[in-house]
Order: C-alpha cells, then structure tokens, then sequence
C-alpha cells in the first residue's frame, strides 16, 4: 500500500499534535503545519523517528503565507492525501455588547478564512486526482450557542456549514469529509480564550474528567481509517461529565 501524506494544521500543541503523533506510529507522511517554529522543530524530530515528517510555519489567517507555503512543499509531499483543518482559537467570553471588535476579527480570521485559504489551498488537487479526504475539527460551539459565546459560536457554526457545503461540493470527486465537534477538551484551549490568565483556565476543566488530546486524535484516526467506502459525516463528543454546552456534572 503507498504511504499517504496527511497535512495537520495546529500541529504544534492540543488535537493538532496528538493527531499527528498518531498518524506517525500508523507510517503516514505528515505535514506539520504552526506558527511556533520551535515547537514544530522539536515535534519533526521527535515523529522523524517513524515517519517521514516535513514542517510549514504559517498563520492560517494570513491568506498570502498560507498559499505560499503550502506551494513550496517538497516533492514527496505534494499529494496531500488527508486534511485536518485543526486550526482554530477563541478569544474571549463575553456578551455581545461588551466584546472586543479584535477578539472578533480573530477568531472569524482563524476559525473561518483560515479554514477556508487551507481548503483552497489543497482542494484542487484532491479534485484532480479524483480523492482525498477532509476533516474539519469544529466544536460543540458549532452545534449550539451558550452564553457568552456569540462570535465563537457563530465562527463553529460556520465550520459546520462549511463542512456540509464541502460534502456537497465534491461528492463527485471520490472526496470524503468529516467533521468531529468536540465538548470540552482540556488543552490550552481556554488559556487562550482567557488571555493567558491560566487559574481562570484550570476552572474551566475543575471538578471532572475532561476530554483529553489524545481522545479526539483517536477518534480522527478511526475516521479517516474507515473502508473507502464509509464516510463517517459527524460526530460530537463529550466528556461522560458533559451533556450539553452549559451542564456538566462537577463532583467537586
């Protein structure tokens, strides 16, 4: 069987890293995509040690770097095989007269037109060669709105839609794409939410066993290693503590 090359944005920490060390230890050439160059230097020589691994520094939301980028891969990494659109942040919690109009800008540059500049940049060939596989990380943001979450809602809403669109769009073209909607997943995720305030991020995950990196990385895997002719379209995942946006069971 060839060795397929999977290409991971947000490699660097989180979801993004625990996929792309377990698409290592399953021999497939990846694609590790962050804006930390160290980090990213650090991770190609730990997963160097199984697989063939290059690395792109490159915001998501910089739509020149991006297209730049992605064109200068080596040769042996240029059939991109599968995608994680994993890029994604949330800036802030707060109601929508009080937000930032920059939290805002961030999370739409990020989370929606970086998603889509990646996409773009990948697409065409997934299409020509009549395969690929897509799969978008969005949230359980994406499938309800809380309070507070506005724009961060509204951006996981769009990656839901995007996701379905995506689908549609190229059905004919033997391309199949997925999205996993994650609950609460303790990574530094709500360190960024939170400005670097980190005691306000441990509260968030306080009093129950949250979702880890490395559950979703799984997950991903399982998707993506389905029979061709399976295309497993959505999932939302919790924590067995979690059973909507708002409830979780804290056992404090």
């Amino acid at each position: 069987m060839n060795q397929k090359t999977a290409l991971i944005t947000g490699a660097t920490s989180g979801i993004g890293k625990a996929t792309a060390e377990i698409f290592a230890k399953n021999n497939f050439r990846v694609i590790l995509c962050g804006r930390r160059k160290e980090k990213l230097t650090h991770l190609k020589l730990k997963l160097g040690k199984l697989t063939m691994v290059t690395t792109l520094q490159f915001d998501v939301s910089n739509r020149n770097d991006v297209f730049k980028a992605i064109g200068s891969l080596p040769k042996e990494f240029r059939k991109i095989d599968i995608l994680i659109n994993n890029a994604g942040n949330a800036h802030g919690l707060s109601t929508i007269q009080d937000g930032s109009i920059d939290d805002w800008d961030a999370m739409i540059n990020i989370n929606v037109k970086g998603l889509l500049y990646v996409s773009k940049a990948i697409i065409p060939k997934m299409v020509e060669n009549n395969s690929g596989f897509i799969v978008n990380i969005g949230s359980i943001a994406g499938k309800e709105v809380y309070p507070n979450g506005n724009v961060y809602c509204a951006s996981k809403h769009a990656v839901n839609a995007l996701n379905k669109a995506m689908r549609i769009d190229l059905n004919t073209y033997n391309i199949r794409v997925s999205a996993i909607h994650p609950g609460a997943v303790e990574t530094e995720f709500s360190e960024v939410r939170f400005k670097g305030d980190k005691e306000k991020a441990k509260n968030v995950y306080k009093g129950f066993d949250a979702l880890q990196a490395n559950d979703i990385a799984e997950i991903i895997y399982f998707v993506i290693s389905r029979p061709a002719h399976v295309n497993i379209e959505d999932l939302i995942v919790y924590p067995t503590a979690q059973a909507s946006a708002t409830i979780i069971n804290r056992e404090l």
